[in-house]
């Protein structure tokens, strides 16, 4: 690393000297305890990083498209720009109204195509075979080749990358997708992306599989030899983190427990015959991006950084060592009230992905926790993605935050606590035994108990939920998408009828009685008139053992505010007002505006009407104001020396005129 040059005419300041400069300017108050940030994730960060403090780090001289690949995996020069794919999620019920707005939104600035399949084709059902409330919830319901035409009209799958998360068993999806290229003919060799399986994510989030573990692998091992054979641009395992801070987990968490799944996963296709470097390029990372900027930052550096020496413990080669990384903002910081501040989480949230080197990205819709995403809000979730690259210009510079000694030091830093993390899921034998152990799932508990402890003293605040709440605000309204469940009942009852009552069967044999070839042979049922059920069927024939765990808890951190928020909404629908607390504020503005700010704020996020009209100079007049009020609770505010003259006439005079009334004390 060079040398600075500093400017002549001014001395270097040491750090001693700094520090002291800095104590003096807080006045007699603690160093460590007004500028020393604790984070979740056990990391204490200094106000001020220096050359010293990284000088030491291994991986400070590699440049960008080298190994460790904390940088990126592109090299400096090769591109004229570092474009990120737009990736938003299409949230719809039906392949219909999927195609209309993907082709709006591919016209619009999106460049890759993420199908979002429903409950029950992740699970394997065909519609007259799921629960009513799987089919068509967070997806498209798609379960023949029809559904599939339908959902691609006028899209070509060889020219748009397609991102689909296709759940434990991800051989049925990927055979519909397969019979409809062919189909239309298109190059399946051209296909891009990730049509990724990814069971552990399924046991995080349902507790099961709808398959055997042993099936789940099988299929994903034989989809990962069909892509490199046939669409080696094509990745086939998906390894998401989302799950981890959506239970409330921290950026510690999310790194060791995704590379230990990767782990586990690169195991299971070695055992069944594929190569480090047949695997390891056609794996997927999917994290999501929290409110912590710089935290967030190096944990997309720190992933790449880890998942390089792990491929590389392997034998991979430096190319198969680089981590392809999708990035979601957080679900977990979004909010139903106050929602339009959901632009601004996202937006930074967005950012920090940028800046750590996504190379896709979806954002979140403001409304994404009320209601499906519509036009306007899909467009300003995606616009936000187009300013980021070509107002911003953060696509024309490769790793922006590179010899930043901050975040080189917090990288390193996130690295060493995520690796100490990640041998500990090691020693209990890897990802899937640490799960059955519940070693995760505690962990993930005892952090997201952390955030709620900070959230409900509100150290953590949640603007317009926690703090600066809008009692005036009119909700969005919630919407559900429609009902589906009988029409896609009767249109597959309607296509089992027709199916060929020869082909079909014999084509599913084929599938449950051989390994080989799985993704060739269930291409030929589709094409023959097979559905996912069918498909996931004849997969599941020789299931025996069933994979159990304790799912997470998956939770957004506004949840337990907006509780009571939705309480007092109820409580103002039901009686035609809010519950109301009046505010005693006593004497001269300075003695009660800090307490009354407080308290006034206190209520308001609960959903209260505060009154807080006047002062008053005697314990009799405020009395008579609070009665008078109709609140149903009444806090005094004043300073301590004036508490003990007015609070006994003041509480003894409300309780004798309204008993039931609740009296409080600020301060």
């Amino acid at each position: 690393m060079s040398k600075h040059t500093w400017f002549k005419e001014f001395s270097v300041p040491t750090y001693e000297q700094w520090r002291e400069a800095a104590e003096k300017s807080l006045k007699g108050a603690s160093f460590d305890a007004k500028l020393l940030t604790h984070s979740y994730e056990g990391i204490v960060r200094q106000p001020i990083y220096r050359y010293e403090d990284v000088k030491t780090l291994a991986h400070l001289e590699a440049l960008p498209g080298e190994a460790p690949f904390h940088r990126g995996n592109q090299h400096s020069g090769e591109q004229k720009e570092h474009k990120w794919q737009v990736c938003q999620e299409i949230i719809a019920t039906s392949a219909e109204a999927f195609n209309q707005a993907a082709v709006d939104d591919l016209g619009r600035g999106q460049t890759m195509l993420h199908l979002m399949v429903d409950q029950a084709t992740l699970a394997g059902l065909d519609p007259d075979e799921a629960f009513p409330d799987t089919i068509g919830h967070k997806g498209v319901s798609v379960f023949c080749r029809e559904d599939v035409e339908q959902a691609f009209q006028g899209v070509k799958l060889s020219e748009i990358p397609l991102y689909v998360n296709t759940g434990a068993l991800g051989l049925p999806i990927l055979s519909l997708l397969l019979a409809h290229v062919e189909a239309t003919g298109q190059q399946v060799s051209e296909l891009r992306g990730c049509i990724g399986q990814d069971p552990v994510a399924v046991l995080l989030t349902v507790g099961k599989l709808p398959c055997s573990l042993q099936t789940a692998y099988n299929t994903m091992a034989s989809m990962t030899k069909w892509a490199k054979d046939h669409a080696p641009a094509l990745k086939t395992i998906l390894v998401q983190s989302n799950p981890y801070q959506d239970g409330g987990g921290n950026a510690v968490t999310e790194l060791a427990f995704s590379l230990a799944t990767g782990v586990d996963y690169l195991q299971a296709m070695l055992e069944r015959g594929l190569s480090i470097e047949d695997i390891a390029p056609r794996m997927q990372f999917s994290y999501s991006i929290g409110s912590d900027v710089f935290m967030e930052i190096a944990k997309l550096r720190a992933a790449r950084m880890l998942w390089s020496n792990i491929v590389a413990a392997y034998g991979g080669s430096t190319e198969a060592q680089k981590m392809t990384i999708h990035a979601r903002t957080s679900a977990w910081t979004k909010t139903i009230y106050d929602p339009y501040v959901n632009m601004l989480r996202s937006t930074t949230e967005a950012f920090s992905a940028v800046i750590g080197g996504a190379d896709s990205l979806h954002v979140s819709a403001f409304d994404e926790a009320i209601r499906p995403a519509n036009e306007f809000s899909r467009r300003i979730a995606r616009n936000t993605q187009i300013i980021l690259q070509e107002e911003a210009h953060l696509a024309k510079v490769i790793d922006p935050a590179g010899g930043s000694w901050y975040v080189e030091w917090l990288t390193d830093a996130l690295a060493k606590k995520a690796w100490e993390l990640f041998q500990q899921v090691e020693e209990h034998g890897g990802m899937l035994s640490a799960l059955e152990a519940g070693f995760p799932q505690g962990l993930i508990a005892q952090i997201a108990d952390q955030k709620a402890t900070s959230i409900d003293m509100r150290k953590k605040r949640l603007v317009g939920t926690n703090m600066y709440a809008n009692t005036a605000e009119q909700p969005l309204k919630a919407e559900s998408l429609p009902s589906i469940h009988e029409e896609r009942a009767a249109e597959a009852r309607s296509l089992r009828l027709k199916q060929n009552a020869t082909l079909v069967p014999a084509a599913l044999d084929e599938l449950a009685k051989h390994t080989d070839e799985l993704v060739a042979r269930a291409v030929k049922a589709v094409l023959h008139g097979a559905t996912v059920g069918d498909i996931a069927k004849a997969m599941r024939r020789e299931d025996s053992v069933e994979t159990i765990i304790q799912p997470l808890h998956i939770h957004r951190a506004s949840e337990r505010f907006e509780a009571l928020r939705i309480q007092a909404d109820d409580f103002l629908i039901t009686t035609g007002k809010r519950p109301t607390v009046f505010l005693a504020t006593m004497g001269p503005v300075a003695k009660h505006k800090a307490r009354a700010d407080f308290a006034s704020e206190f209520f308001a996020v609960g959903g209260f009407d505060v009154w807080r009209k006047q002062t008053f100079a005697t314990p009799v007049e405020a009395a008579e104001a609070a009665v008078a009020s109709g609140a149903m609770i009444t806090v005094i505010c004043s300073d301590d020396a004036s508490y003990p003259e007015q609070v006994p006439p003041l509480a003894q005079a409300i309780k004798q005129h309204v008993p039931e009334m609740t009296v409080l004390l600020a301060g």
